[in-house]
């Protein structure tokens, strides 16, 4: 049924319906991002993290408005299990870190017992937080170079546009909803610049074979893109269906320290599937793209002894 919406002018006008629609939801995460900021972890901010179990059960929302009560400062408290929890602290929280402890280990109702409690520098957050943008900055340097060597450059800047669209629309996510950003985060944004990319250079790929084929311009480049959409777009559904079943069980079963993960990868398949049509093969076609690009170009000479008996 989909392949249906895709033929003819009805097809073209919903790839750029689609586009215009990224580009109101890249202006609006670009917006959040420049207001609320993104709510960096312990990973990069440094502070202290303790673990500490209890002997039985204790509900989440108790327990954190019992350390409310002995605790002056912004904490988090996380659940890795029925009795074990993890708490994350600023790094100007060390005499809450005392009183928090004691209340907990001396309630009777409680009975905690710690089982690590450390403190993560800010420097070394500073480092962490440079190096992971200098693996990403290295990673899409690799991919354009990749890009202008495989393609034609107006399909290669649709692809790199689509990239950064999705990159972008998953920061504007996690500050609009202030999730926690931290190496595992970051992590996946690392996987979403693989996984946009291969989408991207499916689509490219089969819209350059059609080009080639079609040399003699009886189809519209528009006509053309919207066939190669087509011809993959069984493909791109089945694999995007796949990985996102598998990420949904990674947010839904592994808990709240991979949640920040799942959710990033679960946004950037999403938004990168519709990125690989609405913006690879469409900002191509405004650009100018057509089968005369593929043409072989043939000199003076060449042209006259293929033309001699």
């Amino acid at each position: 049924m989909l392949n249906t919406f895709l033929k003819g002018e009805k097809g073209t006008r919903l790839r750029f319906m689609g586009m215009l629609l990224s580009a109101i939801l890249v202006l609006l995460s670009v917006f959040t991002l420049a207001q609320k900021g993104l709510n960096f972890g312990l990973d990069f901010t440094g502070g202290y993290l303790t673990e500490f179990t209890t002997n039985q059960s204790v509900e989440l929302k108790e327990l954190q408005s019992f350390i409310a009560k002995n605790h002056n400062g912004d904490f988090e408290l996380t659940a890795q299990g029925n009795s074990h929890f993890q708490l994350r602290e600023a790094p100007s929280a060390s005499t809450n870190s005392l009183d928090w402890q004691s209340a907990v280990i001396q309630n009777d109702d409680i009975n905690a017992q710690v089982l690590s409690s450390a403190y993560i520098g800010s420097q070394v957050g500073d480092e962490l937080f440079d190096q992971g943008c200098l693996a990403m900055f290295a990673a899409m340097i690799a991919v354009m170079l990749y890009l202008a060597v495989r393609f034609e450059w107006r399909l290669a800047v649709g692809s790199v546009v689509a990239l950064v669209h999705d990159l972008i629309l998953v920061l504007g996510l996690f500050s609009l909803l202030q999730i926690e950003f931290n190496l595992t985060v970051l992590a996946s944004l690392l996987a979403i610049i693989g996984y946009s990319l291969n989408d991207s250079i499916i689509v490219g790929d089969r819209v350059r074979e059609l080009l080639r084929i079609q040399s003699n311009n009886v189809l519209s480049p528009a006509t053309i893109i919207n066939n190669a959409i087509k011809s993959t777009l069984t493909r791109t559904l089945i694999t995007s269906g796949t990985t996102l079943a598998t990420v949904a069980s990674v947010w839904l079963l592994a808990g709240a320290p991979l949640q920040g993960f799942a959710i990033a990868l679960f946004t950037g398949i999403v938004v990168g599937t519709f990125s690989s049509i609405c913006i690879a093969a469409t900002l191509p076609e405004l650009m100018g793209l057509s089968a005369k690009n593929y043409e072989v170009k043939v000199d003076a000479h060449t042209q006259t002894l293929l033309d001699m008996p």
